[in-house]
C-alpha cells in the first residue's frame, strides 16, 4: 500500500512539474535569446514573491541582452517578448498599431472594465473617440481655475505643518493636492465635503494598484479571469464612484452646469450623442457607445486612479531630485519668480507654458522615474517582427520597458545623473521618438498626459514660489521601490525638509 502512495505522489509531482514547465522551450525552439525560466515563476519570481518591483525585474533582463532586438521572457508560465529595439517599438506602438491595439489585460470588461485604460477593441475606440476632446488645451484652460484654487489651499496647508515640523514625507501631502484637484475637476466636489469618502479613496488606491494573486493566476492560465468573470476593480470602487456620479448628475439635473469640470464635459457629450474626433484610421468604424451612468462612473474612476497616483508620485520624485541638486532647484525657482513677476502673479495657461525650465526638470524626472512599467500590447494576429525571423503569435503579449530605454547609455549618457538639459529642443530633436516614453507612445498613449502636466505645473509653481526643499539625514541616497505596487512607487514617502523661502 505504501509503495502505491509513493508512486502516486511521484506521478503527481512529475505531472505538476511538467505542467508548470510545459512552455519553457518556447523561445529556445524559435532561436530567441532570453533568461532561463524557473518552474512555475518563469522569469518574474522576485516580482511574484513581492521582493522586487516588476519594473526592476524587466530592467535587469533588458541589461543582460544588450545585442538583442527581442528577448524571450516568461511571466509565470506565459511566453512574452520584451522589445529592446526602438524601431521595433515604433512598429508595435505606432506603425502597426492596428495589430497591437489591446493591452492584453485579461479580465471581465463589463461594468468598470469598460474604462478607457483597460477596454479593448471597439469599446476602446468608441471611448477614445468620445473622450479625447475632453483633454484639449481649451478644455484644460477652463479647468485651470479649479487647479489654482486647490494649489493655493495646498500651500496654505504646507505652511501650517512646516511651522511645527519642517521634515515631512512629501508624498502624502502632494497626494492630498492631487485628490483635491481631481475631486474638483472630475466630480465637481470640494475635498472638504468628501468626509469619510476621502479615507475610502486612499484605501481604494492601495487596493487597486497593489499586486494580487489574480494577476499571477492569469499569467499561469491566460484568459482564466474572463471565465471567472473576475474584475480587478474592488467593490469599494463601485460603491464610491457610482454614488458620486449619481449624486452629481442629480444635483445638475442631468445637464452641464457652469463649472467646466469633467462631469460637465461628459454630460455635454451625453447630450450631444456624437462628437467629432479624429479616428485612428480613416476607414475605422466607431461603434456607438451609450454614455450610461455606469460608463461615466468607470471613466471617472480611471481618471482618479491615473491622475492621482502618477502625478503625486512624479512630483515627489521631482522634489527629491531638486533637494539633491540645489543648483537646479535655484534655477527653476528663478524662472518661477521671473514669470510670476512678469505676469503680475496671475497664473494662466499661458503662464504655465512660459515655465520652460520647469518643463525640462519635469521631463527629466519622468525619464528617471517612469511610473508605469512595463507597457504591454497584445498581438491581434500572427505578426512577423520587421528585420527579424521572429513571429509573434496571435494573443501573445509584447512588453516595452520605459525605464530600460531611459537608462540606456546609447540614448542617455550618464543615465543616473539628473540633467534637465537632456530635454533642450536640440537634444530632443536628435533622439529617436521612442527613446522617451513615460506616457506611452502612439494612439494608445496616456490620454490624460496634458491634464497630468498642467495639474503638476500648478502645484509646483505654487509650492516653489513659497518654499524650497532640502535633503535630511533620513532622505534616502537610493530610492527603494515598493515591490507590492503595479506602479513604480517609493517606499516611505521620501522625507525632505520643507523650508520657507525668505
Amino acid at each position: 500500500m505504501f509503495s502505491y502512495i509513493i508512486s502516486g505522489v511521484l506521478i503527481l509531482v512529475i505531472s505538476l512539474y511538467y505542467y508548470v514547465t510545459r512552455t519553457f522551450n518556447y523561445w529556445t525552439s524559435r532561436n530567441v535569446a532570453g533568461p532561463k525560466p524557473l518552474p512555475l515563476f518563469g522569469n518574474i519570481m522576485e516580482s511574484a514573491l513581492r521582493k522586487k518591483n516588476i519594473a526592476l525585474v524587466m530592467h535587469k533582463i533588458y541589461l543582460d541582452y544588450p545585442k538583442e532586438k527581442l528577448v524571450g521572457v516568461y511571466r509565470m508560465t506565459t511566453p512574452c517578448v520584451l522589445v529592446r529595439d526602438l524601431e521595433v517599438i515604433k512598429h508595435v506602438m505606432i506603425k502597426d498599431f492596428d495589430m497591437f491595439e489591446d493591452r492584453g489585460i485579461e479580465f471581465s470588461k463589463e461594468g468598470y472594465g469598460a474604462n478607457l485604460f483597460h477596454s479593448d477593441g471597439e469599446t476602446w475606440r468608441a471611448l477614445r473617440n468620445r473622450f479625447t476632446p475632453i483633454f484639449t488645451s481649451r478644455k484644460l484652460k477652463n479647468m485651470l481655475y479649479l487647479m489654482t484654487d486647490r494649489g493655493d489651499k495646498f500651500v496654505q496647508g504646507v505652511e501650517k505643518i512646516v511651522k511645527e515640523q519642517p521634515e515631512q514625507a512629501v508624498l502624502k501631502h502632494i497626494q492630498l493636492y492631487t485628490i483635491a484637484t481631481i475631486s474638483a475637476c472630475a466630480f465637481g466636489i470640494d475635498i472638504d465635503k468628501l468626509g469619510k469618502t476621502l479615507d475610502s479613496l486612499y484605501k481604494l488606491d492601495e487596493m487597486a494598484l497593489n499586486t494580487n494573486f489574480f494577476s499571477e493566476l492569469d499569467m499561469m492560465f491566460p484568459g482564466i479571469l474572463k471565465h471567472m468573470t473576475y474584475t480587478i476593480y474592488p467593490a469599494l470602487a463601485r460603491e464610491i464612484f457610482d454614488g458620486l456620479i449619481k449624486n452629481v448628475i442629480t444635483e445638475r439635473n442631468g445637464k452641464p452646469s457652469n463649472r467646466n469640470d469633467f462631469i460637465d464635459l461628459i454630460l455635454a457629450l451625453k447630450e450631444k450623442g456624437e462628437i467629432e474626433a479624429s479616428k485612428i484610421n480613416t476607414d475605422d468604424k466607431i461603434k456607438p457607445l451609450e454614455l450610461t451612468e455606469s460608463v461615466m462612473a468607470a471613466q471617472a474612476f480611471i481618471f482618479f486612479l491615473g491622475g492621482y497616483e502618477t502625478s503625486s508620485t512624479t512630483m515627489t520624485y521631482m522634489m527629491y531630485q531638486l533637494a539633491l541638486n540645489p543648483d537646479i532647484q535655484n534655477k527653476m525657482i528663478e524662472e518661477i519668480d521671473e514669470v510670476l513677476e512678469r505676469c503680475n502673479g496671475d497664473v494662466t495657461y499661458e503662464t504655465l507654458n512660459e515655465l520652460t525650465y520647469m518643463e525640462k526638470v519635469f521631463d527629466e524626472t519622468l525619464r528617471m522615474y517612469p511610473i508605469v512599467d512595463p507597457l504591454q500590447r497584445n498581438a491581434k494576429n500572427d505578426y512577423k517582427v520587421p528585420g527579424t525571423d521572429v513571429v509573434i503569435k496571435k494573443g501573445q503579449t509584447v512588453l516595452v520597458s520605459p525605464r530600460s530605454l531611459h537608462y540606456d547609455e546609447q540614448y542617455y549618457p550618464e543615465p543616473h545623473k539628473f540633467d534637465p538639459e537632456r530635454f533642450s529642443p536640440e537634444a530632443v530633436g536628435e533622439r529617436h521618438s521612442c527613446a522617451y516614453i513615460p506616457f506611452g507612445v502612439g494612439p494608445r498613449n496616456c490620454i490624460g498626459m496634458r491634464f497630468a502636466k498642467v495639474q503638476s505645473r500648478v502645484c509646483l509653481l505654487k509650492f516653489f514660489s513659497k518654499f524650497r526643499v532640502e535633503a535630511t539625514k533620513q532622505t534616502p541616497k537610493v530610492i527603494e521601490y515598493d515591490p507590492r505596487r503595479t506602479t513604480v512607487s517609493p517606499v516611505g514617502g521620501i522625507p525632505l525638509n520643507i523650508i520657507r523661502r525668505k
